[in-house]
């Protein structure tokens, strides 16, 4: 779909049938309570480390974000809109947040930004194992942060992690890269 079209106009749009949007977060909220259910039932049968690994749970982690990719497109085809929905937030910004980022004085803001992979694990014979993948994301950081710098903007903090989003702010004892 074109930004040029009506969807994505400046004016208001009016007779919008909202039930394939319904649907769209239906079929998301019936996905998110299977997940539940399947994670209850790993962490049941194993550890914390080996469910986050679990096939079943990566499956139904790929298929929830299958569903949020449709979920947004229904939206931005819809309404024109850019919905934000699958930033996790915490806690709410006033100002006084113990996990701010020191910025350059010239900085307004800092914002944490994440880049997912879910990696299956590889064939027999491949060059790399998925241990080795973190070596590569921090190849990969590194090299974005060097872009970024390029482009003007101050790389605060960056970290590459496995499992979890990296904690930013937190302890250096954590895991995070």
């Amino acid at each position: 779909m074109s930004h040029e079209d009506t969807t994505h106009s400046p004016a208001p749009l009016s007779d919008v049938d909202p039930t394939p949007l319904h649907a769209a977060v239906d079929a998301l909220a019936a996905t998110l309570h299977e997940y539940v259910e399947a994670a209850v039932g790993v962490r049941a049968e194993f550890g914390a480390a080996e469910s986050d690994d679990d096939p079943r749970i990566l499956a139904l982690e790929n298929h929830v974000g299958q569903l949020n990719a449709g979920l947004f497109d229904a939206l931005h085809d819809t309404l024109g809109m850019h919905p934000d929905l699958t930033s996790s937030v915490w806690e709410p910004s006033d100002g006084d947040d113990e996990h701010a980022h020191e910025l350059v004085e010239a900085a307004e803001e800092a914002e944490v930004f994440y880049l997912g992979f879910v990696v299956a694990a590889p064939h027999e014979g491949a060059a790399m194992t998925l241990d080795g993948m973190i070596d590569l994301l921090d190849e990969v950081g590194d090299e974005a942060t060097n872009r970024f710098a390029d482009g003007g903007y101050d790389v605060v903090e960056w970290a590459a992690s496995r499992g979890a989003a990296p904690g930013f702010g937190e302890d250096d004892d954590e895991e995070a890269e």
